[in-house]
């Protein structure tokens, strides 16, 4: 397993009455962060809020090219991100969740306590597949066919690239003492967006460089 230290190369807030921020994702133009009873849409450049939808967002977040999806206590939001309107919800497995994520098709979904990463159909909610994992997990992204998430224990925080078939963690990027991750999303390149928890700040990570086949 490769180990090194999280490279944080940008920080964005604290944000006006946003006091956690949970789940996290990326649409190809915002961030969109949870916190709490809302949505909010961030523009990476600026670093600015541009927009917020008025919805229970107390966990994990995912964009699937035309929707949100939202955690929400023992469900999971489908949202239109034009018009804020839940348009359809599912249960999430085992009552509750932590980190989303979308990848071909279906939900990922990490759950906190029980350290399990759950592939679930978005129509059904039913579980595909599940990853066990050894550390509380806090947030889910793929990326080029990479999955990875992040985990919190004590004071302690990191993302992890795991093997989604085994869950075997494959590299290991440990976050500064006291810096939690509370949500995980990929830009697609080398960047990931993590969000800050109680910090009420988004964090961007540097994302190690691509590995040959």
């Amino acid at each position: 397993m490769k180990k090194s230290t999280a490279e944080i190369i940008r920080e964005y807030g604290p944000f006006s009455d946003v006091e956690h921020v949970a789940g996290v994702t990326y649409d190809g133009q915002h961030v969109w962060f949870a916190s709490g009873d809302r949505l909010n849409a961030l523009n990476p450049k600026t670093g600015k809020q541009v927009r917020t939808i008025d919805v229970a967002a107390h966990a994990g977040t995912a964009f699937d090219g035309r929707h949100l999806f939202q955690l929400s206590g023992d469900r999971i939001q489908k949202i239109d991100p034009n018009t804020g309107r839940v348009l359809a919800t599912i249960a999430a497995p085992g009552g509750a969740g932590s980190g989303l994520a979308w990848a071909e098709g279906t939900l990922w979904m990490g759950q906190y306590r029980n350290r399990k990463i759950h592939q679930i159909d978005p129509r059904t909610g039913e579980v595909l597949r599940t990853i066990e994992s050894n550390r509380f997990v806090t947030g889910v992204t793929w990326t080029d066919g990479e999955l990875w998430h992040a985990t919190s224990e004590g004071d302690e925080s990191d993302l992890r690239r795991v093997d989604p078939r085994t869950g075997e963690v494959l590299e290991k990027l440990n976050m500064p003492p006291g810096t939690s991750v509370s949500g995980l999303e990929s830009d697609g390149g080398d960047q990931f967006f993590c969000g800050g928890e109680g910090s009420g700040k988004v964090r961007v990570v540097r994302r190690p460089g691509r590995r040959s086949a």
